[in-house]
């Protein structure tokens, strides 16, 4: 539980960063040696060239030393600085959930992303959770982003910006890290690197990088079926020999290897015209998720008794490999009174996975459960094929006037499927319930999908200096979208087995949806400069995400006697959400930038939040409304230097993100397992804390010793809204990292431990407690489960660069 004293001290430590700190730095500037001052960092999220501390919005930028220095490697770790951000690291298969604000109406087990957080690389938007490799610098908006982002950014939106070709020198970085995970059997290893290389000297010039991360994963699958449809998913776990006849262990079964690498060419055709060409590239696979078991389950014959601390108990392995592509080209023209960008991206994404849903089918009460050898799995296949154009002026000198105006296109393609396969149901089918005859592929269940998203918009801001201190600037976005979805569903097993079809036989008869919508989004912001260090700004800001199809076939009127997956008509399409942002900030530097204290209030509504259930039939995902829903809180973060040795930062976030209407139908169609006007939004915590401190000194004559150390904290988090008849309260946690890294003119090594003192945490869970039993009386399902934070790890990595 996060206790009182913990609160206190995080409200306290940030507080006292205002007032202690700046005379502690002071004292020491008295003696010494150098006047050091805090890092100031370039963004370009409002579109025009900046310092984080100018820009008149919540936003955190991370630099390439940053993250250097705070072992920061992926978006996760990227959360620890951001105040308001959480980001749940579920392992490299289901994805890393992205919250803002509390904005989240999903539990919080791997869909719980929900799209409130736009990802962009560059200027592209592009859903992908990248190796944070050759970064420039990444940038968290805080808060809805709709006229300059669009779509996707309820929230707010992150970008990854690339390192651009350099022009004008030659360098070479190799790079690597090799680490142990308590309760992994294997090392895990990261290697790369990094080339940069003019052809024609301030003209052109090519920059490449690779990069490969294999973690050998911490989790065992202790419970697999040796032979599927043969091998007993549940035998005597008091009986070795059943065991061991039917059961199999696999070790490590939760690490990925993923393969990253980019190419990019930059061309400065002239003095006001440049080009850059990019392409991108990530692979990953995963062996399985990073859920356990542990406290669980419940069985009368034995396993929950037995599963440790980290394992699974799922039948099947579970891989997906995931593959994301990116081909942009950037273009700038120097107009004299505007810039002129464009910004092209063709962007594919592919996965193929494998997942355990004998769960499922036991859930539907079909009589699966009859078998004893009955075990089921599913094969998953997506595609997806964005093509994004966006045109925009940017007006450039010194007026009192300044505006932006643009246009942007998006198209995205998606073609999924899943095969859900019932091994030896078939031939038990034959013996026991009087079916004809069995199919070969034993394939029960088959669907497709297929949609075609375009979205289009126009958008500009106008800004106004009032006086030398006020600046005032109006935008909004005028956008349209269209969604066009078909889909079918199949039933080969039972037809194969009841209605005389063919072994071979799939029928698929696709059934089409459409929907569309238009709007507007509104954005006012107001900053005025106290002093030359302290600003203050207010906003209002719009967001929205595109509502659509669930591409569901409509149910028949009657229902069949047998299987079926279907949507009744409240389930076939779903309304876009929205938010309105409303946000009062302060920006400070203080003591000749030794000191920067930021912090912003905000008060978010929500209209119509979009949330993922199961139809009634079939257990179909779809997505519904939730009503409206409220965030409220405050934000703070606060950066300071001591003195020549010692820096520090500190964080912290209060928000408290509930419902505002009741939510009847929020679970399912007949209103029973809804929730209610007051109840708090699952998966992130009402409080958050992180600190740092950093000791940095000279060592043998010429190098550098930085020992870094970083604390984050936070309260419990609901896996579930409201609680009323099922999901839990996850218990708050803190973790610890530490560091040194040794750093010379062009190496460097560092000696890192992360989760310092091994906490063992549930960081969110799968499904809902309230699964433990279902249908027909069978109480060893095993779909809810936990997802569970690393374990303590230990590496070392080492960075070599050289520039000519």
């Amino acid at each position: 539980m996060f206790k009182p004293s913990l609160l206190t001290l995080a409200i306290s430590s940030a507080v006292s960063s205002v007032f202690l700190l700046p005379n502690a730095a002071l004292a020491q500037e008295e003696v010494a040696a150098q006047n050091k001052s805090l890092e100031v960092i370039e963004v370009t999220a409002t579109r025009r060239s900046g310092s984080v501390q100018n820009a008149p919005l919540n936003i955190t930028a991370l630099d390439a030393d940053i993250m250097k220095d705070q072992n920061i490697s992926e978006l996760a770790d990227v959360a620890r600085w951001v105040p308001g951000l959480t980001i749940t690291d579920q392992g490299g298969r289901s994805g890393s959930p992205i919250i803002v604000r509390g904005l989240n109406t999903n539990s919080s087990g791997p869909s719980s992303d929900g799209g409130t957080v736009s990802t962009y690389i560059n200027e592209i938007p592009v859903s992908v959770d990248m190796r944070l490799v050759d970064i420039e610098r990444v940038e968290v908006l805080i808060g809805p982003q709709g006229t300059l982002y669009g779509a996707g950014t309820l929230g707010g939106a992150i970008r990854y910006m690339l390192k651009e070709p350099e022009l004008d020198f030659t360098s070479f970085e190799v790079y690597g890290d090799l680490f142990q995970t308590q309760e992994s059997d294997s090392l895990g290893g990261e290697g790369g690197f990094i080339v940069n290389l003019p052809i024609i000297e301030d003209k052109l010039a090519v920059r490449a990088s690779l990069n490969v991360y294999e973690d050998p994963g911490f989790i065992d699958y202790g419970y697999v079926v040796q032979e599927p449809g043969v091998s007993l998913p549940d035998p005597d776990w008091n009986d070795s020999t059943a065991v061991n006849e039917n059961i199999k262990n696999v070790e490590d079964a939760n690490g990925e290897t993923t393969t990253t690498g980019r190419i990019s060419v930059r061309w400065k055709a002239t003095e006001s015209l440049e080009a850059t060409l990019n392409y991108f590239y990530q692979k990953q696979d995963s062996e399985g998720r990073s859920i356990v078991h542990y406290n669980s389950l419940n069985d009368d014959n034995g396993l929950s008794d037995i599963i440790g601390k980290y394992e699974s108990a799922y039948r099947y392995e579970e891989p997906r490999e995931k593959e994301d592509q990116l081909l942009s080209l950037e273009l700038k023209a120097d107009l004299g009174f505007a810039e002129l960008v464009s910004a092209t991206g063709i962007s594919s994404f592919d996965a193929d996975g494998q997942r355990d849903q004998t769960d499922l089918l036991i859930r539907l009460d079909y009589g699966y459960e009859e078998f004893p050898a009955f075990s089921s799995f599913t094969r998953e296949i997506e595609e997806e094929d964005t093509f994004t154009q966006e045109l925009r002026l940017v007006s450039q000198g010194d007026s009192d006037l300044n505006w932006i105006v643009g246009a942007f296109y998006n198209k995205i393609e998606t073609d999924a499927s899943s095969k859900e396969f019932t091994p030896g149901f078939g031939d038990f089918a034959v013996e026991n319930f009087g079916a004809s005859q069995s199919r070969p592929d034993q394939l029960e269940y088959f669907s497709v999908d297929r949609t075609e998203i375009t979205e289009s918009a126009l958008f500009g801001e106008v800004g106004y200096q009032v006086t030398e201190k006020l600046d005032v600037t109006l935008g909004m976005r005028l956008y349209q979208y269209d969604v066009e979805s078909e889909s079918a569903v199949d039933f080969p097993l039972f037809n194969t087995l009841f209605d005389d079809a063919a072994p071979d036989a799939i029928s698929l008869n696709f059934e089409k949806n459409e929907a569309d919508d238009n709007g507007s989004l509104f954005k006012f912001n107001a900053k005025y400069q106290f002093t030359d260090s302290v600003m203050g700004y207010v906003t209002v800001s719009e967001g929205f995400r595109i509502g659509g199809s669930n591409g569901l076939a409509p149910c028949p009127d009657p229902l069949p006697a047998n299987q079926a997956g279907c949507g009744s008509p409240e389930e076939m399409l779903y309304d876009a959400d929205t938010t309105t942002n409303y946000e009062l900030g302060l920006k400070s530097t203080w003591f000749r930038s030794q000191l920067h204290f930021n912090a912003a209030l905000f008060n978010i509504d929500w209209d119509d939040a979009q949330i993922t259930g199961a139809t009634d039939i079939g257990q179909l995902t779809y997505l519904s409304n939730a009503g409206s829903a409220n965030a409220k809180g405050i934000e703070i973060s606060t950066r300071a230097i001591l003195s020549d040795s010692f820096s520090v930062y500190a964080t912290y976030a209060y928000t408290k993100a509930e419902l505002t209407s009741d939510a009847p139908f929020l679970f399912n169609a007949d209103g029973t397992d809804g929730a209610e006007d007051g109840d708090r939004l699952p998966g992130s915590s009402e409080n958050q804390f992180s600190m740092g401190v950093n000791y940095q000194t000279d060592v043998f004559n010429d190098k550098t010793l930085d020992i870094n150390y970083g604390l984050t904290a936070q309260s419990d988090v609901l896996s579930r809204v409201g609680l009323r008849d099922n999901g839990e309260t996850l218990p708050g946690y803190s973790l610890s990292n530490i560091s040194a890294k040794l750093t010379a003119d062009a190496w460097s090594t560092t000696l890192y431990v992360d989760n310092l003192f091994n906490k063992y945490a549930v960081t969110s869970v799968r499904r809902s407690d309230a699964d433990i039993t279902s249908a027909n009386g069978a109480d060893i399902q095993r779909n809810y489960g936990h997802y569970i934070n690393r374990p303590l790890t230990v590496g070392v990595k080492f960075n070599y660069k050289f520039e000519i």
